[in-house]
């Protein structure tokens, strides 16, 4: 199995999935290439928590200028976590 640290590469924290962590639901950039299997293995053994479901989103390149020159915003990979009941991510506090 990869390194943990290389397939979740950072909490998403914003308005909507702040609300989503009060379902127990906490959103998660993760490496294009992981899976949902090894997903829910990282975030186990990161945070040492059960993981119920993981849901995937791959979230399409959007167009972008700036001036004359335009292209193209990078592919990123999200991923939805939900957690058993009594469990809970301490990193995102705020909930």
């Amino acid at each position: 199995m990869r390194d943990p640290y290389t397939i979740i590469l950072k909490p998403i924290l914003t308005e909507k999935s702040l609300n989503l962590a009060k379902q127990n639901k906490y959103v998660f950039e993760v490496d294009r290439n992981a899976n949902k299997i090894e997903i829910g293995k990282a975030v186990e053994e990161i945070f040492k928590v059960k993981v119920k479901s993981v849901a995937v989103i791959n979230e399409k390149p959007k167009k972008r200028r700036l001036g004359i020159s335009q292209g193209f915003t990078s592919t990123k990979k999200k991923a939805i976590v939900t957690l058993e009941p009594g469990h809970k991510i301490e990193l995102i506090s705020g909930v």
